[in-house]
């Protein structure tokens, strides 16, 4: 990288940062606008946020290795992801929007009781200090490949900005920032394809080129009943996980909930064969990546193929979709801990100002 990229890098963080801060004065309303941006957002903005706060950096990382060793299986994985959306928007989404809760927390509470909803909650929350770890590690070995700083110093830093503009604004700033996110993602990956055939000599020279079983939808590894088993645990996640419930709850009606899972859907039908073909082009340009070096194979792409300032874009549109995932979670705790923990267990009498300063201290303690 040079410092065209770095400059590139620097004004994406502004960018995120500032429209979280935009939002601050809206989150600070209410506790519906911080904790549901209002419940009542376009349903087209949270299938957005639902669907790039599904993947991070880990879709490069992880999927994109899987791409680069075996080809075409990793599209086939992706696409169980829209089966599983599909699921959800025809039988659960809408039931989440007639429950009228905030978090799904409170819908265990008013199902069970206290005692169970306590229970789930503090599990909720462990759980959710190991997952937001593991998402952002994956984008700091991007950035790591891609720049002088170590693993550590890489993750602090995104990690910190991502929670700053998450306790500014809120519900808002996540689904906000997500969109914006999103454009720059998709940006990006757009830029990198032609100039990656561009250098084996086409999309046919890919097909031509590559190993023997690089375009089966399946291999040993990856076989047909995984895939299966893969959709049921896809539709258990899509459906069922906190953070993506509150996609569902904070739209206006059980339509636009609906909606929300039908745009996941459509989207995670044509992003795959889009994310995935830089890493299985590469595997034809140097076919000798073994091990987790196969993790870097997006980077080390983009590195050989792209001039100045468009590596900072990548990177950026890398450090997106790890934000996006990663903000969604932290929202999600500081929600559960402000409503449904402090509200009920520590001072009953707390105010909506109280609950949303509460949110934002355990935004940054969480964090």
């Amino acid at each position: 990288m040079v410092q065209l990229d770095f400059i590139v890098l620097v004004i994406f963080a502004f960018l995120i940062f500032g429209i979280g801060l935009a939002f601050t004065r809206i989150g600070s309303k209410s506790s519906q606008a911080f904790f549901e941006a209002g419940g009542a957002t376009p349903w087209w903005i949270n299938g957005l946020s639902l669907f790039i706060s599904y993947f991070s950096a880990g879709t490069f990382v992880v999927w994109g290795s899987i791409a680069y060793k075996h080809g075409i299986v990793a599209n086939t994985i992706q696409l169980t992801m829209a089966i599983s959306g599909l699921l959800v928007a025809i039988f659960i989404a809408r039931k989440w929007k007639q429950t009228g809760v905030k978090t799904a927390a409170e819908y265990i509470g008013k199902r069970f009781n206290l005692k169970t909803q306590q229970f789930y909650t503090y599990m909720v929350l462990l759980l959710s200090l190991f997952t937001t770890a593991s998402v952002l590690y994956p984008v700091g070995k991007m950035v790591q490949v891609a720049t002088p700083y170590s693993l550590n110093t890489c993750i602090m830093i995104i990690g910190l900005i991502i929670v700053l503009y998450t306790a500014a604004g809120g519900l808002w700033a996540v689904l906000v920032t997500d969109v914006v996110q999103f454009v720059i993602l998709t940006a990006s990956v757009l830029i990198v394809i032609p100039i990656a055939f561009d250098q084996i000599g086409g999309p046919a020279d890919l097909v031509t080129q590559a190993p023997v079983d690089f375009f089966k939808p399946f291999n040993t590894e990856y076989t047909f009943p995984f895939m299966l088993a893969f959709i049921v645990y896809q539709t258990a996640y899509i459906g069922g996980n906190w953070s993506y419930v509150q996609r569902y709850t904070s739209v206006k009606d059980e339509k636009s909930s609906r909606k929300v899972a039908y745009l996941f859907t459509i989207l995670y039908l044509v992003s795959p064969f889009i994310w995935m073909i830089p890493p299985m082009v590469y595997r034809i340009m140097n076919p000798d990546l073994a091990g987790l070096g196969a993790e870097g194979a997006y980077m080390l792409l983009c590195q050989k193929i792209l001039p100045a300032g468009l590596i900072g874009l990548v990177l950026a549109g890398m450090i997106s979709a790890t934000s996006s995932k990663a903000n969604t979670t932290i929202n999600l705790a500081a929600t559960v801990f402000a409503t449904d923990l402090y509200k009920n267990l520590i001072r009953k009498s707390a105010s909506e100002k109280e609950q949303i300063l509460v949110a934002r201290i355990f935004t940054i303690l969480f964090g």
